[in-house]
Order: C-alpha cells, then sequence, then structure tokens
C-alpha cells in the first residue's frame, strides 16, 4: 500500500537552532496521526516543509508516493491545508466558495454537488449564503472541509484545527475526521488537545526540541497515561489536564 505521508530523515536548521532533527514517520490512508509538542518543538517547522513552504536541510518527504522534492505540483495536488484560521473569502458564502474552488480544478460545479458537500459535512443549510465573516469558527471549518472533499484530497494537514473550538464543535469536528478517515483520507494533526486526540484513538507522536521522543497508540491508554507520557518526554514535571495552561499560540504547558 502506498502511504499517505512518508517523512524521512528530515532535518532543518535555522542558523544555530536545530528545528528538526532526523524526523521520520508514516500516514497510512485512512490513519489519523496526532504530533504534540510544546510551542518551539518543530511542529510548524514540520508542516511549512509538507506543504513546500520550506526547504529540508536533509531529508525526504513523499505524498501519496511522490517525491515533493521532484514533483512538488503533482505531490501537492491531492493535499488540503487546514490551518488554525481557516483564510477564506470573508463576503463569499459558503456555495460561492466550492464553485469557485470546483471551477479552479475544473471539476463541475453544480448546484446539487455544492449541496450534497455540504451538506456531508453538516453545514446547516441557513449558513450556506452566508458570508463567511458572519460564520463561526467551526463553521468555517466545515466550509474548508467541503473544499478538502471537493478536491478528493488524500491527505488532509491539520495545524491546531480546535484551539478556539467550543465543547460541541470540536466534537462535531472530531466526528468529521473520523468519518474521513474511513473513507480513506489519511490526516496528519498538528494539536495540543489531548483528550480530543485520545477520542479521536489516533496514533500520536511527541515532538520535543526536534526530536521524535515517542510514538503510541491512543487507544490503548486513558487520558491521564496519554498525559502522563506527554509531560515526561517533553520534560515537564507537573501538570493535569486540568491544571494546565495554554499560551497564546495555543501550546500545552504544565502549570
Amino acid at each position: 500500500m502506498v502511504s499517505a505521508l512518508t517523512l524521512s530523515h528530515l532535518s532543518k536548521r535555522y542558523g544555530s537552532h536545530q528545528a528538526l532533527d532526523d524526523l521520520s514517520l508514516c500516514i497510512q490512508p485512512g490513519e489519523i496521526y496526532c504530533l504534540l509538542g510544546h510551542n518551539g518543538a518543530g511542529k510548524s517547522t514540520t508542516v511549512h516543509l509538507i506543504l513546500n513552504f520550506l526547504t529540508p536541510d536533509s531529508g525526504e518527504i513523499q505524498v501519496g508516493g511522490r517525491a515533493l522534492a521532484y514533483d512538488p505540483q503533482a505531490a501537492l495536488q491531492s493535499v488540503a491545508y487546514i490551518p488554525e484560521n481557516v483564510q477564506l473569502y470573508r463576503e463569499l458564502d459558503a456555495r460561492e466558495h466550492l464553485r469557485l474552488f470546483l471551477r479552479l480544478a475544473g471539476q463541475r460545479a453544480s448546484r446539487a454537488r455544492i449541496d450534497e458537500l455540504l451538506s456531508r459535512v453538516g453545514l446547516p443549510d441557513f449558513a450556506w449564503r452566508r458570508a463567511l465573516g458572519k460564520l463561526s469558527k467551526g463553521m468555517r471549518q466545515k466550509v474548508a472541509i467541503a473544499i478538502a472533499l471537493a478536491k478528493e484530497s488524500q491527505l488532509l494537514v491539520l495545524d491546531e484545527p480546535t484551539s478556539g473550538l467550543d465543547p460541541e464543535a470540536s466534537y462535531l469536528f472530531a466526528q468529521q475526521l473520523q468519518a474521513l478517515s474511513r473513507e480513506g483520507v489519511g490526516i496528519f494533526m498538528v494539536t495540543h488537545d489531548l483528550f480530543r486526540v485520545r477520542e479521536l484513538g489516533a496514533r500520536v507522536g511527541i515532538l520535543h526540541r526536534g526530536v521524535l521522543r515517542q510514538e503510541l497508540e491512543a487507544a490503548q491508554l486513558s487520558a491521564s497515561e496519554l498525559e502522563a507520557v506527554y509531560l515526561r518526554q517533553t520534560g515537564s514535571q507537573t501538570g493535569s489536564q486540568t491544571g494546565s495552561q495554554t499560551d497564546p499560540q495555543g501550546e500545552i504547558h504544565a502549570s
């Protein structure tokens, strides 16, 4: 089986700072992989390398079996990216966004297909004709996922997707990710939401100071056990799910 994403011995340095040090991981189609780590651990650098915003000092990235360095356009054709704050056109509504992106991709943009995509991601029909600037963050994320579905992406890259969501929106977002996983979409998610990671039953990588310290299966651990492993691997001495603090960048730190 061709992997959705393979990172092989990636390293990246900024001056004297080693942002990533020999990072290797592999995500299969239909797998949800969550990368955990403190602020400065190298998570954003990893995302930017996958999206070809940065070039690694060494190592290789393959998306769907295609080497990113040799043919980035082909490799990224099947990738959809959803950042922490979805940046779309505030004045356009959901239907207009789908119509625009489908046409840019050279695909049919019929009303029926657009409505099917918006229904599929659970966006309420009252929001279909409302400008995105007037929608909640959770609703904007659903529009972004609908665009990813329209693109028929095989890899979804997410950067802190649950940051700023209320509990209900976060739960619904997790349900949508699980549905995409069942359809064979590989999902790579950078997050600090330990509870949501545990609920997703995802494979987890713990990144600390640019080094992948440990990989584990979230389903095999309780939420408290997962947190204990995370705190141990990142050098934190104390902390709990209720006793942790979140900095303005959305990173979890032990209190």
